[in-house]
């Protein structure tokens, strides 16, 4: 699975979800232009000392992101999709989109999309932070899937 930003307004959650990908051996596609200039000074707060980790794909805009992007569903996360998050079949060669947290995607954005899904929220409110609703989707793509990273126990938990 991997994760792609649509033009990120706000650093530190281009930082976490950064943080996210590189925790759970997942790429992030960034499509810019960025809300902000993109640098590491911009992230490092909120990415820390994961940025070595993450396997970042930057893209110059949303034209070279669809010639440059690997083969698989672009599963676009909006407030306007009807299907839930958690009713959707997820693939391993999924790339689930969050658009800008300002405005989200364009409509040509939607358009290009396989599918469209939403986390369901309670009435009258608009939406969750971007960050957070990758970590949730992403999260029931690699459960769905048992694609979470294996992690070898601590040491220290380790029993003698």
């Amino acid at each position: 699975m991997r994760i792609a930003l649509f033009e990120p307004d706000i650093p530190p959650n281009l930082g976490t979800i950064l943080r996210l990908g590189a925790c759970l051996e997942t790429p992030v596609h960034v499509i810019e232009p960025c809300g902000f200039p993109f640098s590491v000074q911009a992230i490092r707060r909120s990415a820390m000392d994961y940025l070595e980790h993450a396997e970042i794909c930057r893209h110059d805009s949303w034209e070279a992101f669809q010639r440059e992007k690997p083969a698989g569903r672009l599963v676009l996360m909006t407030t306007k999709a009807a299907i839930p998050y958690t009713d959707f079949q997820f693939a391993a060669d999924d790339i689930i989109l969050l658009g800008r947290e300002s405005k989200g995607v364009p409509e040509h954005v939607h358009a290009a999309a396989d599918a469209r899904l939403l986390i369901p929220i309670k009435s009258g409110l608009r939406s969750i932070n971007v960050a957070t609703a990758a970590a949730m989707v992403l999260g029931e793509g690699l459960r769905q899937l048992q694609a979470f990273p294996r992690r070898e126990p601590h040491p220290s938990l380790s029993r003698p």
